[in-house]
């Protein structure tokens, strides 16, 4: 009898979804990777493995999903702010009784020399950011930039891989997509003398860049807090994912 091939349910998003996904993928006699996205980012980096794209229904359609395609084990490398779905995956896989692990980049730490404001949600950042400045870097993603659309006497600098459908009234977008330098975030921040910068903490150095231009500059970093996540075995880089996903096999 030949070796026994897991079928892995990876769901993706992050720098370190796509590299686990390319370490499983070297490894076809042990693993069959199916990548998911949900489908919010245009032309997402994908890498080379079966890839689905979309949500899958709630809790009750990944469920269905696990039972009809027999997934052996789920990662949850979705992004650290991907509160509703690391959620649903781990209702789906306690009903369905497979395993799940979750692969989660460590945030940033504070250093000496930062002025970072945390804060819950958005909609905290956008009342604290106005009250900090009048012209912000918003480097949140796309999709919750309408927090700041009642801002109407602030300049906000939106930075998204993908246009935001709400901006601020007195708003510029930036398509752009990292990994960023240190040096262009310098030179962009004081192209546009911007006086606050918010951000999610998101980690990882991908766009950990705009982190030491603020601190070169002396700007308040507005942090968004990472929302609360399922209580579930946590691994923090693809490495780590796979010794776990062998130490199950």
């Amino acid at each position: 009898m030949g070796p026994v091939t897991s079928r892995v349910l990876l769901l993706g998003g992050t720098t370190e979804a796509r590299q686990l996904a390319a370490l499983l993928a070297e490894r076809p006699e042990s693993y069959a990777v199916r990548y998911s996205l949900a489908g919010v980012t245009s032309a997402p980096r994908v890498p080379d493995v079966v890839v689905r794209v979309g949500g899958f229904g709630g809790v009750a359609g990944l469920t269905a999903y696990l039972r009809a395609e027999r997934v052996d084990v789920v990662v949850d490398a979705t992004h650290p702010y991907a509160a509703r779905m690391s959620e649903h995956a781990a209702q789906a896989c306690s009903q369905v009784g497979v395993p799940l692990v979750a692969l989660r980049r460590p945030g940033w730490e504070e250093q000496d020399g930062d002025n970072w404001h945390r804060v819950p949600t958005l909609a905290d950042a956008a009342h604290i950011a106005a009250y900090l400045g009048r012209r912000l870097f918003l480097t949140i993603g796309r999709q919750e930039v309408g927090e700041f659309a009642f801002l109407h006497d602030t300049f906000c600098l939106v930075r998204s891989v993908d246009p935001p459908a709400v901006v601020p009234p007195y708003a510029e977008v930036v398509l752009a997509r990292g990994p960023f330098r240190v040096e262009g975030e310098l030179a962009l921040l004081r192209e546009h003398a911007i006086d606050v910068v918010v951000t999610k903490d998101s980690g990882g150095t991908a766009t950990a860049a705009k982190l030491e231009a603020a601190r070169r500059l002396g700007l308040p970093v507005v942090m968004v807090d990472r929302p609360d996540v399922a209580d579930v075995p946590t691994v923090d880089d693809p490495e780590a994912a796979v010794a776990w996903l062998e130490a199950r096999r």
